[in-house]
């Protein structure tokens, strides 16, 4: 029993050596974020923001999913790809919620969705490419239907995300879908005859709103976050195509060494 934990232990040794040794730019990536979330941590729980903590820790797990998934589906990530998957992670939830970069930064969480479409679109591309190169699968995609699926999945995922959104604002009443100002409201439901004809407000330059808790000025009409969501469905759009376009070139020509095979998954020999 012992020698079998043993073997077991030196599987692992050695799987990480060659993990190193292969990707050292992402494992010193993953150990200088890793050092930054623990101080982060510390300092979150020195100030009792336990919710931050717990980001802390969150963070710390997603960092393992590159290295779990590896491991578990023997594939093989490119370095590449690992370090954007670490970088968006770490930007997402210590740079994004903690630090509170999608206030301070107008554009972040659109940065944020566009990378989410792309990493979205190379898990689709990648599992659909590798089952088509696997003979137990039999499939025979063509690279534009190999393009297609990958497309479709991280628009998929990037909708289901939305919904999530949604559903944590109307439920336990966040603010996921970051409400924004706008000057010009279109609307049929303004027409006075109830007729389907479209009426507008623009250059709005104040909004009066009264409630029980007092009385609030805006500089505009409060939209209650659908640009958000066809913002951030856009740029999961554009992200998404790029990694295509870059997956179809690639699965076309199979160039080895190009920078297409930089960010495709594979399985390992």
């Amino acid at each position: 029993m012992n020698k079998k934990n043993k073997t077991k232990k030196e599987r692992l040794r050695d799987r990480l050596k060659e993990q190193i040794k292969t990707h050292k730019k992402a494992f010193a990536l993953y150990m200088v974020l890793r050092l930054l979330v623990l101080i982060t941590l510390i300092l979150q729980l020195i100030h009792g923001n336990y919710e931050n903590a717990f980001l802390c820790i969150l963070t710390l797990i997603l960092f393992l999913i590159p290295s779990f998934f590896e491991e578990k589906f023997k594939l093989d990530l490119p370095e590449a790809l690992e370090i954007i998957i670490l970088l968006f992670i770490f930007a997402a939830e210590i740079l994004g919620e903690i630090q509170n970069f999608y206030n301070v930064f107008a554009n972040w969480d659109l940065i944020l969705h566009t990378i989410n479409g792309f990493l979205c679109a190379a898990v689709g591309f990648s599992l659909i490419d590798i089952l088509n190169r696997y003979d137990k699968f039999h499939l025979n995609l063509s690279p534009f239907f190999v393009a297609i699926v990958g497309f479709c999945f991280s628009m998929t995922i990037g909708v289901l995300w939305e919904f999530f959104e949604y559903g944590a604002d109307r439920l336990i009443h966040t603010d996921m879908q970051k409400d924004k100002i706008v000057e010009s409201i279109y609307s049929v439901t303004l027409n006075e005859e109830g007729k389907n004809i479209v009426e507008s407000i623009e250059n709005i330059d104040e909004v009066y709103i009264f409630s029980e808790d007092g009385t609030y000025v805006l500089d505009g009409y409060l939209d209650i976050g659908l640009n958000d969501t066809m913002g951030d469905l856009m740029v999961n759009f554009v992200g998404a195509v790029i990694y295509c376009i870059i997956g179809f070139i690639y699965v076309k020509k199979r160039d080895e060494g190009s920078l297409a095979e930089k960010f495709i998954v594979r399985m390992k020999e």
